[in-house]
C-alpha cells in the first residue's frame, strides 16, 4: 500500500525498515502535476528496484521567474490518485515535503554546476536554474539514499548534469534514463501542456516536427554512408519551425551529448548528437530533443510525429 511521508525523519525511518529487509530502493524525483511521462518513470523504477519512492516537491530554487513558480500546478491528491492507478506499479512511498522541511533555513552551501554545462541550452535563459536542480537532487539523494534514480530524457540537459553530479561527487546512485513520452499528437508530455489553448496545442506540434526533420536528414546521410553538417541540420529545423509563426524560439541547437558543447561543423552521420529546441507557445515555454544516432530515441520521436500527422497536424 502506498504511503505518504512529509518529513525527512519519517522518510528515513521508513527507508531504514525496508533496508533492514535487504530491499533495494529507487527514487523518482518529480515536481508533481504528474502525467504519463512521470508514470513511465515510476513503472521503470518498480521494475528496477524492490522499493520505489516518488518525491513530489516544487523546488523554488530552480525557478528564475516568480510568476512561473506561482503558476506551476500543484495537485498532490490528484498525483496520488494517478500513482494508485498504476496497479502493481504503484510506488511504495510518496515523499512530499514542504519548503520549510526541504530548506529549514536559507542554505549557506549549495551545489554549483560549471558554466560549460549550465550556461547552454535551457541554462542560457534561466540563470541559476541548474544550480537549483543540482542542489535539490543532491538533498534528495542524501535524504532517500537510493540505489538508483530514474530521470526522463525530455529534460536532456538536466539528465546530463545529474550524471556528472553523480560521477564528479562520487554519489553511489545509478542513473536510469527513460525515453520521452509523447501524447498522440506528438507533443512531448509536460506539466506545462495543460496551460496551452487549443490553438497553442496545435502550434506546439511543430517542435517535434522540426526534430523529426533532423532525424530524417541524418538517417538519409547515414544510409548513404555520408556525413552531416550541423549548419544544414539547423536550417532544416528552422524551416519547419517557421511553419508556426506564433511559436517564439528560445533556442535551437545541435550539441555533443557528453559535453553539451558545440560539435565539429561536419561529422560522420553515425555520430551521436543532441538536437534540442525550446520555444514559447503563448506564454508557455516548452522543450524537446532527440538524440541523433540513438535509433530507439529516433524511432520514438518519429512514431509520435506520424501519429500527429494522422490526427491532421
Amino acid at each position: 500500500m502506498m504511503r505518504r511521508v512529509t518529513t525527512v525523519a519519517e522518510l528515513q525511518r521508513v527507508i531504514a525498515q525496508f533496508r533492514a529487509d535487504g530491499a533495494t530502493v529507487a527514487l523518482v524525483p518529480t515536481m508533481g502535476a504528474l502525467h504519463e511521462g512521470h508514470l513511465a518513470l515510476v513503472r521503470r523504477a518498480v521494475v528496477e528496484a524492490d522499493v520505489t519512492v516518488v518525491s513530489i516537491f516544487v523546488n523554488p530554487r530552480q525557478f528564475d521567474r516568480k510568476d512561473d513558480l506561482a503558476a506551476y500546478p500543484r495537485s498532490l491528491d490528484d498525483d496520488e490518485d494517478a500513482l494508485r492507478g498504476l496497479g502493481e506499479a504503484t510506488p511504495d512511498l510518496v515523499y512530499a515535503p514542504d519548503v520549510d522541511e526541504m530548506y529549514p533555513s536559507p542554505p549557506a552551501v549549495t551545489v554549483t554546476v560549471d558554466d560549460s554545462l549550465a550556461d547552454r541550452l535551457c541554462g542560457a535563459s534561466r540563470p541559476g536554474h541548474f544550480d537549483g536542480v543540482a542542489t535539490v537532487v543532491t538533498k534528495l539523494f542524501n535524504q532517500v539514499q537510493p540505489d538508483l534514480a530514474v530521470f526522463g530524457r525530455k529534460d536532456r540537459q538536466q539528465l546530463q548534469i545529474i550524471r556528472r553530479l553523480v560521477a564528479d561527487l562520487d554519489v553511489p546512485v545509478r542513473i536510469v534514463p527513460v525515453s520521452t513520452v509523447r501524447d498522440p499528437d506528438g507533443v512531448a508530455m509536460s506539466s506545462r501542456n495543460r496551460r496551452l489553448t487549443t490553438k497553442q496545442r496545435t502550434d506546439a506540434r511543430v517542435l517535434a516536427a522540426a526534430l523529426a526533420a533532423a532525424v530524417e536528414q541524418t538517417r538519409a546521410a547515414r544510409d548513404a554512408g555520408g556525413t552531416v553538417r550541423i549548419a544544414e541540420l539547423l536550417t532544416t529545423m528552422r524551416d519547419v519551425l517557421a511553419e508556426a509563426p506564433d511559436v517564439r524560439l528560445d533556442y535551437l541547437e545541435v550539441v555533443d551529448p557528453g559535453t553539451l558543447g558545440p560539435p565539429r561543423p561536419e561529422l560522420p552521420a553515425t555520430s551521436r548528437l543532441i538536437a534540442a529546441v525550446a520555444a514559447f507557445v503563448g506564454e508557455v515555454r516548452l522543450i524537446d530533443n532527440v538524440e541523433l544516432g540513438d535509433v530507439d530515441d529516433e524511432d520514438a520521436l518519429l512514431a509520435g510525429v506520424r501519429s500527429s500527422e494522422e490526427l491532421g497536424g
